[in-house]
């Protein structure tokens, strides 16, 4: 039908732009993979305002891990989703992987 979109053609190619990350709204500290990601140029856009963003990631971020987006301190309280989510074990650099190893989630808060 004319004027619609196959399911095919709605879907990103490679090239085209499509985002490696996505953030929930601005100011989260981290972005979330859409894909496996390897350390290089990676394009970030914001889903509440679509601002995008190159970032250099660092190391190996896997399909639905966080990526730190700036440089945290240790101890920091992270922000996804425009909430506080954990704090940083330890100093997380920007473009580095934020997962359990130097994140502790806020639902774990109280357990060692």
């Amino acid at each position: 039908m004319e004027g619609m979109e196959t399911k095919a053609q709605a879907q990103p190619t490679p090239g085209s732009g499509a985002p490696n990350f996505l953030v929930h709204n601005e100011g989260d500290h981290v972005a979330v993979a859409v894909a496996d990601i390897e350390p290089g140029s990676a394009r970030v856009v914001y889903v509440d305002s679509e601002r995008s963003i190159d970032l250099d990631v660092i190391e190996s971020v896997p399909l639905g891990h966080k990526v730190a987006l700036s440089d945290l301190d240790s101890g920091v309280e992270l922000i996804e989703y425009s909430v506080p989510v954990g704090r940083t074990r330890q100093p997380i650099r920007k473009g580095e992987l934020v997962h359990v190893h130097n994140l502790k989630s806020r639902r774990w808060e109280k357990s060692e």
